[in-house]
C-alpha cells in the first residue's frame, strides 16, 4: 500500500512531537492531497488511531489520490472537494480550532499557468480561513523560501524580503505568498495566533504522478526514459529537506512558534546537476546535459535559508540524511508507477 510508506514515515516522525494540544479539535487542513498537506492528515490520522479526540476536514481541489483514499478511513475526518480560487465556495468553510493552510501551486509549471488562481489561493482563501479560525485558535500559512527572490546574500534571514517586481515570470506566486503573510500579520496585530512558515525545497513520498519539480520529474525519466536529461547545467542551487522533518518543524511552530515567521528547511544544499547525478546513481541512469545552457524563466538561482530561528526555538538538529530521503521517495516513485525494478 502507498499509504504505509507515509504512516511508516509518521510513525518514526511523531515522537518527537508533542500532541496534546490537538485534544478535542476541530482541524481544517487545506491542499490536503499536496505533499505536505498528505503529511499533515497522515500525522492527523495516526492521531485518531491512538485515540486522540478531534475531527478532520481536510480540503482538495480534485479528486482524492489513492494514497490519501487509503488514509482517510474514519468517521473522524471528512473530505471538502472544494475550490479555493473561487471566493463563492468559501461559505462552505467550517469553523475550525487549528487551521494550516497548505493550499496552491507548489509546481512553477501549474502556478506560472494559472496566475490569477494563484493569487486568490494565498490572499482571498487566507482572508476567509482566517475568518473561520475560532477564538484562541491557531493558523499556520505555508509560505515559500521564493520570497526571498533577488537576494543575493549567503543565508536568507526571516528579517529579509526578496526584491523581484511584479513583472517578475513568478510574481503571482512570490507576491501571493508575500501578501498571504501580510493577511497573517495583520489579523496576527488584532490578537490572532497566525503564523507564516517558509519553505524551502520539501521532497519525499506523497506526491501525485507526473510532479513537474525537479527531483520528482528526474526519478520519473529514470524510471521510464532510461536517461535523466537536464533543461539547463543545472547550476541553481538548492537546500532540501525531507518531508517528515518538515511536518516535525510545522507542527512544533503550529504548536508553541513564539514569531510571526519562521524558515523551514533542510541542510541537504546541492545544484540541480548534483541532485540529478544522484538519482542518476541510484537508479543507474545516465544523465545528459545539454549542448548549451537554457534557464527555466524566473527561476531562481539560490535559495539558501537561515534556520536558526526554528533550530534554537525548538531544537532541531537532526534531519533526515538526503541519500536516505532520496531512497524513501525513488522506493514511493517506483510504487506509485507500479515499477518495482528501474529499467536497464
Amino acid at each position: 500500500m502507498l499509504g504505509q510508506i507515509i504512516i511508516n514515515d509518521i510513525e518514526n516522525t511523531c515522537g518527537r512531537i508533542d500532541h496534546d494540544f490537538l485534544t478535542n479539535k476541530r482541524v481544517l487542513i487545506t491542499g490536503a492531497s499536496g505533499l505536505i498537506g498528505t503529511y499533515i492528515l497522515a500525522y492527523m490520522v495516526f492521531l485518531i488511531k491512538k485515540g486522540i479526540p478531534l475531527k478532520v476536514y481536510a480540503q482538495t481541489f480534485s479528486d482524492p489520490p489513492p494514497h490519501m483514499l487509503e488514509l482517510i478511513g474514519s468517521e473522524r475526518i471528512e473530505v471538502l472537494q472544494m475550490d479555493l480560487s473561487d471566493r463563492n465556495e468559501y461559505k462552505r468553510l467550517p469553523d475550525a480550532d487549528v487551521i494550516i493552510h497548505s493550499a496552491g501551486y507548489a509546481q512553477p509549471m501549474l502556478f506560472m499557468s494559472n496566475p490569477l488562481a494563484t493569487m486568490q489561493i494565498n490572499i482571498s482563501a487566507t482572508m476567509a480561513l482566517l475568518g473561520c479560525l475560532r477564538p484562541q485558535g491557531s493558523f499556520i500559512f505555508i509560505s515559500s523560501s521564493e520570497v526571498y527572490c533577488g537576494l543575493t546574500r549567503s543565508k536568507f534571514h526571516e528579517d529579509a524580503i526578496g526584491t523581484t517586481t511584479p513583472y517578475h515570470p513568478r510574481a503571482s506566486y512570490i507576491e501571493g505568498k508575500r501578501s498571504g503573510e501580510t493577511v497573517c500579520n495583520a489579523f496576527r496585530s488584532q490578537g490572532v495566533r497566525a503564523i507564516s512558515a517558509r519553505l524551502g525545497d520539501i521532497y519525499g513520498p506523497g506526491t501525485r504522478k507526473h510532479d513537474k519539480r525537479a527531483l520528482n520529474s528526474f526519478i520519473e525519466k529514470a524510471l521510464f526514459n532510461k536517461k535523466i536529461d537536464l533543461l539547463d547545467l543545472g547550476t541553481a542551487m538548492r537546500t532540501y529537506c525531507y518531508v517528515a522533518d518538515a511536518l516535525e518543524l510545522l507542527i512544533k511552530i503550529l504548536f508553541s512558534g513564539k514569531q510571526a515567521v519562521y524558515n523551514v528547511g533542510g541542510h541537504s544544499y546541492t545544484s540541480i546537476a548534483e541532485l540529478a547525478t544522484m538519482i542518476g546513481e541510484m537508479t543507474h541512469t545516465p544523465v545528459v546535459f545539454p549542448s548549451s545552457e537554457m534557464h527555466v524563466a524566473g527561476s531562481p538561482d539560490i535559495l539558501p535559508l537561515d534556520l536558526s530561528r526554528v533550530e534554537t526555538e525548538f531544537g532541531k538538529t537532526d534531519y533526515i540524511a538526503f541519500s536516505e530521503g532520496l531512497t524513501r521517495t525513488i522506493a514511493w516513485q517506483r510504487k506509485l508507477y507500479g515499477v518495482e525494478q528501474v529499467p536497464t
